[in-house]
């Protein structure tokens, strides 16, 4: 299961970068620091992806840390990207599949 999830977490970089979502440059250490769910106040859910969750699961899959229990991003992915013309179908598929991989019955 791992590494389907370290796959998946390898596709949704891939996914951001074909959509050119892919940030160069970090956000601010202040704008990581939110103390907000998803940094929401200080950060685009693509660069909430690239700079928190992304390195957050990387981390737990490299030092064998219990993994959420519970993932629902693809509803928040849905409503970021609603009206937007970007070809999104394939980013949404693969946060689905993260989704289901790291939720648990």
């Amino acid at each position: 299961m791992r590494t389907a999830i370290a796959t998946t977490l390898i596709d949704i970089e891939a996914e951001l970068r074909r959509l050119s979502l892919w940030d160069k440059v970090p956000p601010s250490s202040e704008a990581l620091a939110s103390v907000e769910p998803f940094c929401i106040d200080t950060l685009t859910l693509p660069q909430w992806l690239q700079f928190v969750f992304l390195p957050t699961l990387y981390e737990m899959l490299e030092t064998d840390a219990p993994l959420p229990e519970r993932c629902a991003i693809a509803p928040m992915a849905e409503e970021y990207f609603s009206g937007s013309e970007l070809a999104v179908s394939g980013l949404l598929e693969t946060l689905r599949r993260i989704d289901t991989l790291l939720t648990r019955e």
